[in-house]
């Protein structure tokens, strides 16, 4: 097995009994930053290592970079030795968010750095639940390794490379977030309601069906390809509130085979850090 994209939860048990597998406990609460890590102390996957959206996967002492800056690779890197990760070793997160929060950016930032043997459990902690696996509670057992990774920010869009494509219009920016958010009906969490002219809507729970586990891979695909009209993945660009949900697009688009496109990692909170930057509401 080599997990790049999903795993289910016996995969995931599996991978566990055959070893080298660093369990990824991603689960985080916007409103109460903290639930996220108190839930993972009660009960999680058995090994399962927690990281912090906003301590560990971000760095949020940049500015007008959004709400969630991409972190350091310094405090990532050294999340991941304290996790007692290193290369060769699998890595599949998981959160109670259907992977939106924030499996599914670690996912991405391990790309960022080059780790390919990382994927997302299909259903997150509540797949695990159901499937009736064993459960700990309690800090993990590790020990710590050594690592330096650094995230090759060259694969990620920027202000002025969106700015540029905009103009030419060879990209199709998807928005993430809510339908209401997009429209500029709700905004519950950024300053300003809207979003970027030229942005078209994929909620990222379009992605899921039933029971919270994403479509089957030929599903997203068309209905990707009946966004794509014709483009090539490359041309696709995900942003979302904070560049965190924008990540489980990428995720489904590369599970259903569309492999090339990236994240707008300041997406609308980043967009809006300036006040002269363009504002569009409705569909």
């Amino acid at each position: 097995m080599n997990p790049t994209t999903l795993v289910t939860a016996a995969e995931l048990a599996r991978l566990q009994a055959r070893g080298s597998v660093l369990v990824a406990d991603c689960r985080f609460d916007l409103a109460d930053a903290a639930k996220g890590e108190r839930e993972w102390a009660q009960a999680h996957v058995p090994g399962a290592v927690y990281f912090h959206l906003d301590r560990d996967l971000s760095d949020l002492s940049k500015r007008a970079l959004g709400r969630h800056p991409l972190p350091h690779d310094l405090v990532f890197s050294a999340a991941l030795a304290r996790a007692g990760w290193r290369p060769g070793v699998d890595v599949v997160a998981y959160d109670d968010a259907q992977g939106a929060l924030a499996a599914a950016r670690m996912w991405w930032l391990l790309r960022l750095a080059g780790v390919r043997n990382v994927a997302v459990l299909d259903g997150g902690w509540a797949a695990w639940r159901d499937a009736g696996l064993p459960i700990e509670s309690g800090a993990a057992v590790t020990e710590q390794s050594t690592v330096q990774l650094a995230l090759d920010r060259a694969q990620v869009v920027w202000f002025d490379e969106l700015e540029r494509r905009r103009a030419s219009g060879d990209v199709l920016l998807l928005d993430a977030r809510a339908a209401p958010r997009y429209r500029g009906e709700i905004e519950p969490i950024d300053t300003v309601a809207g979003h970027v002219p030229g942005a078209r809507n994929r909620p990222f729970a379009d992605n899921l069906q039933d029971g919270g586990r994403f479509k089957p891979r030929e599903r997203l695909r068309n209905e990707f390809e009946s966004l794509l009209e014709g483009r090539p993945a490359r041309d696709v660009v995900h942003m979302c509130g904070s560049g965190v949900t924008a990540c489980h697009n990428l995720l489904a688009m590369e599970y259903a085979g569309l492999a090339g496109s990236r994240v707008f990692a300041p997406s609308w909170s980043g967009w809006i850090s300036d006040p002269s930057r363009a504002v569009a509401s409705g569909e």
